[in-house]
């Protein structure tokens, strides 16, 4: 059975999932339905705010569904009535039995790391702040436990020792969704082979990506200024890692290491009032290049330098 002739239902809402969505399109895919997260009020005025993806398949004319609950029984009824051949998933809500098992090929899974390392909500702003230099996506058959299925296919991605999350984000999307183009194929074509995440393992130790949290933006500069920089980089553009200056946060987005012997204080701010701006960590010094002072917009260090005065 050729893949375009498939009925296929979306399931996504950030940005990251409208390039894999796109790519289906593109590829002249059958999308039945798009399912994403409802409206919700969003800015100073709480006006109904649409998912990225939402935007895209109402501009492509594609019938979206917004259920509240995935368990409701009209939303159930209406994906029976569908009559879906396979689900994909991108970036959405973990999935109750009842959708996930429901087409008979099942449902398929992009996710943003090299399975089975980073399961878990944040694998990409993981990758970064562990300072891993290769990271990649997976597709892999949804089953009970998150994260968990047989892998279908995987391709890597590098990852440089100055890019943020953002960055890595943005590249791995685009990854995503040509992987994404190539599983569908070649489960058309029954030239995939299925592979457990045990069988690659490799006696490693599994690293985890758990969901994000305020206690894990806050920079510790006892640490190594690897460390540092790494968080910095990894939680960049979002949520930000952040310390204080003069009792106000400070959040910081881009930095660079220096690695050298001192006997400075640890967390101690240095600037020449001009240039440079350099906090002090256990082997060195983080540079910081982009910053966020509370109540102020995002800035380039020598735009910060020329509005705050250091003693």
């Amino acid at each position: 059975m050729n893949y375009k002739d498939w009925r296929i239902i979306f399931m996504g809402t950030p940005d990251f999932a409208v390039a894999s969505l796109q790519a289906l399109v593109e590829a002249g895919c059958n999308i039945v339905a798009v399912v994403t997260a409802p409206d919700k009020p969003a800015g100073r005025g709480l006006q109904l705010s649409e998912s990225a993806v939402k935007k895209y398949a109402v501009a492509h004319n594609l019938l979206v569904l917004q259920p509240e609950k995935l368990k409701n029984e009209h939303f159930i009824s209406t994906l029976k009535n569908l009559q879906a051949t396979i689900q994909i998933v991108v970036a959405f809500r973990m999935l109750p039995e009842i959708v996930w098992n429901m087409p008979p090929m099942g449902t398929i899974n992009v996710h943003g790391s090299l399975l089975p390392q980073y399961r878990g909500a944040a694998p990409i702003n993981w990758a970064v702040i562990n300072g891993e230099i290769e990271t990649g996506v997976t597709t892999f058959k949804l089953k009970h436990e998150i994260d968990t299925g047989n892998i279908l296919l995987q391709s890597t991605l590098p990852i440089t020792e100055n890019e943020t999350a953002g960055e890595v984000h943005d590249a791995m999307k685009e990854a995503g969704a040509k992987l994404l183009l190539q599983t569908i194929q070649a489960l058309a074509n029954n030239e995939l082979q299925e592979q457990t995440q045990n069988s690659l393992l490799n006696n490693s130790v599994i690293k985890h990506a758990p969901k994000i949290f305020t206690e894990h933006c806050k920079i510790d500069f006892s640490k190594n200024v690897e460390e540092v920089h790494n968080l910095i980089r990894g939680l960049s553009p979002f949520p930000g890692a952040f310390t204080f200056l003069n009792n106000k946060i400070l959040k910081i987005y881009r930095s660079t290491k220096e690695i050298i012997n001192h006997h400075d204080e640890i967390g101690k701010f240095i600037s020449d009032g001009k240039t440079f701006l350099k906090i002090v960590c256990a082997n060195g010094y983080v540079h910081i290049l982009e910053l966020q002072l509370e109540g102020k917009k995002k800035m380039k260090i020598e735009d910060f330098l020329r509005g705050h005065k250091f003693n």
